[in-house]
């Protein structure tokens, strides 16, 4: 099932006693509790029939006993364990998983263990598939994010163009709750009906107008070596915003899009090959013509070079990110 799925089924009071929200993303798992709490008691019934733990700070033992109890005056009671990932499960290992198979139904357990999986070889997973509902929450594919911010924005009545998305999703990454959360503050700040584009985006999300690394892959893609220039020269002033490692990160990126363009035999299918919008399909068009085949697998072997000596690999002793980066964007359009 997906979210939107467990959403529409809890909204529809279609219950289960157990949710085991889990995965690398945590911004699924933070939607599907945050509708658990929301719809599952009313506010008159939570002073009762709502207790929440947090992993680190609970007992297996004592989350199970609060599990046990029965409702008073409401037909669910919902136990919530935040960070469950820190909950030592292991010491009432019999204990739990013995409640997963036969769990109270008038009570509903919800487990949110974030930043990694849960332990599918545990027995008590198995049990947990059979007696409750597990929803495995996956990190998504940076070249997904563009599409992602589109769907998010439409969901909520704005539209926003291609490049603004791309803008967002290259200065954002894959971390969806940090992106959530910068798009709930954009859309603040702009009037439903109008459309968000990159003056808005600079405007409120912090990113530089003019320098970022969007603004790089265009300068690189027309072998524009002034701007390009000004662009690192204002990467080297402020470090700390644009830090080496995600920048070679998404040029890297951004490389081996070109070196696949260039193995595309049907071209009007590249963006599909590419997995980006058609929108940006002829930035490149122009970045492949400029960069032969050869002269991209020269510049893709670069990016991995620099990034070794980035880490003091085969490095002469220069490995100042700001030096580096010249050294590298000289040799890249060269």
């Amino acid at each position: 099932m997906t979210a939107t799925d467990i959403i529409k089924d809890i909204k529809a009071r279609k219950l289960k006693p157990i949710y085991l929200l889990h995965g690398d993303e945590s911004f699924y798992i933070d939607l599907i509790s945050d509708c658990i709490e929301e719809n599952v008691l009313s506010e008159a019934e939570k002073g009762f029939n709502q207790t929440i733990f947090y992993g680190k700070d609970a007992e297996i033992m004592t989350v199970l006993n609060a599990a046990k109890r029965y409702p008073m005056m409401s037909d669910y009671q919902l136990v919530m364990v935040k960070e469950a990932q820190e909950l030592k499960i292991d010491k009432a290992a019999e204990q739990f998983q013995a409640y997963c198979e036969n769990p109270l139904k008038s009570t509903i357990l919800v487990l949110c263990h974030k930043y990694g999986k849960f332990d599918k070889r545990k027995k008590v997973y198995k049990v947990l598939e059979k007696s409750g509902l597990i929803f495995e929450s996956a990190s998504i594919y940076e070249n997904k994010v563009p599409a992602w911010i589109d769907d998010f924005i439409k969901s909520k009545g704005y539209h926003i163009n291609p490049t603004a998305s791309a803008l967002l999703a290259e200065y954002l990454g894959n971390d969806l709750s940090k992106v959530a959360n910068e798009l709930e503050k954009l859309m603040l700040n702009v009037p439903k009906g109008q459309e968000i584009g990159t003056k808005e985006v600079q405007d409120n999300i912090g990113i530089s107008k003019e320098y970022n690394v969007f603004e790089l892959q265009n300068a690189l893609a027309r072998k524009n070596v002034f701007k390009a220039n000004q662009i690192i020269n204002y990467f080297e002033a402020n470090p700390k915003a644009n830090p080496f490692v995600l920048i070679l990160g998404n040029l890297s990126g951004w490389f081996t899009k070109i070196l696949k363009y260039h193995y595309v035999r049907d071209k009007s299918q590249a963006a599909k090959e590419l997995g980006v919008n058609p929108y940006f399909l002829k930035d490149y068009e122009l970045a492949a013509k400029n960069y032969s085949l050869g002269k991209t697998f020269e510049v893709v072997s670069l990016l991995r070079e620099y990034d070794l000596k980035s880490k003091g690999v085969d490095s002469t002793g220069n490995t100042e990110p700001g030096d580096l980066l010249k050294e590298l964007i000289f040799k890249i359009i060269h």
